[in-house]
């Protein structure tokens, strides 16, 4: 029995449970700090992916080769603020969502159509390759009427042009790389890019008119513990070959290769300032090319200026360690 003055039991009860509902809601705003303040750096990296400094290790070309997956990065911090019931966290993290959506959310949709007047394919068919005359084939049968070889080896080049002869009447190996075409070649030179042949030019004569094609294949990048990212070669070659691709006075150009970088390197961009992306415009997701067991950055490319891309697409894996890449071309 209660005495008088005592409060009567369920009002004990009553004012416990505000209590701890009340500890409850703020106690879901205090936690997950950490998660936030990381959720936050993640947002600043991708916004300010440009300004990370370069000159240690190439970090800023490391961070923009893979900006992309930052992505799984901000899906870890959302299902980390969500166990952990954190209402600051999650808000956080809608942050880096954001960015990243405003960066790569575009590429997601589907650009394809059709129409286009000249099929374009590239591959770097590895030096190593087991296989080279299958490799041939296989892009033969993809219809192009140009298609880029790089890093081409001087014991496997018979193969390949004996096994791409039948299809394609005209060629031109330099070097390490080669360019087919089922229309005319003419004005076909190597590029100065490194002390040997790694890029090459031609005009070919379309039934649209007159193309310049590049083809190119910048230094390989490494990453190791001591060094960081190590790019100084590739950075080198591209300002040479920038430089060639702006000297060069045809109205409709096409730059295909591998340039061991992705669109997003910064330390591209005196290439790619100069000209746009067939997979950015006119292709269906990121069109990651290597390695080909699990793709995860583009690095070959197709690049245009005064053509427009239709269609860019990858194509099955070969007997490399990249993916061939093609794109369908209005002139």
């Amino acid at each position: 029995m209660a005495t008088t003055g005592d409060p009567p039991d369920d009002e004990d009860g009553e004012t416990e449970t505000a209590q701890q509902g009340e500890k409850g809601g703020s106690g879901m705003w205090r936690r997950g700090l950490i998660i936030a303040v990381l959720a936050v750096l993640t947002a600043a990296v991708m916004l300010m992916h440009a300004s990370i400094p370069n000159q240690v290790g190439n970090l800023r070309s490391l961070t923009e080769t893979f900006l992309p997956w930052i992505g799984v990065v901000v899906l870890v911090l959302l299902a980390l603020a969500v166990a952990r019931r954190s209402a600051t966290a999650v808000v956080a993290v809608a942050l880096p969502a954001i960015v990243w959506f405003s960066l790569f959310g575009g590429t997601l949709t589907d650009k394809q159509s059709d129409g286009g007047d000249l099929t374009v394919v590239t591959h770097n068919v590895n030096d190593a390759n087991p296989d080279p005359a299958s490799t041939a084939r296989a892009l033969a049968a993809s219809g192009a009427e140009v298609v880029a070889l790089e890093e081409l080896s001087p014991s496997a080049a018979d193969a390949y042009v004996n096994a791409l002869s039948g299809t394609y009447r005209y060629h031109s190996v330099q070097g390490t790389v080669g360019l087919w075409s089922k229309y005319r070649m003419s004005d076909t030179e190597p590029v100065g890019i490194m002390a040997w042949t790694r890029a090459m030019r031609s005009t070919i004569a379309t039934p649209k008119g007159p193309v310049t094609v590049f083809v190119a294949h910048l230094p390989s990048v490494r990453i190791n513990p001591r060094g960081g990212f190590t790019a100084d070669n590739r950075d080198a070659s591209a300002r040479l070959l920038a430089d060639a691709v702006r000297a060069d006075p045809s109205r409709r150009t096409i730059l295909v290769g591998d340039l061991n970088g992705t669109t997003n390197d910064s330390a591209l961009s005196p290439v790619t300032s100069q000209l746009r992306s067939a997979q950015d415009v006119a292709g269906n997701g990121f069109g990651f090319t290597w390695p080909a067991s699990f793709p995860m950055a583009r690095i070959d490319h197709i690049l245009v200026r005064g053509v427009q891309p239709v269609s860019s697409w990858t194509l099955p894996a070969t007997a490399s360690d990249h993916l061939p890449v093609a794109a369908s071309l209005k002139l």
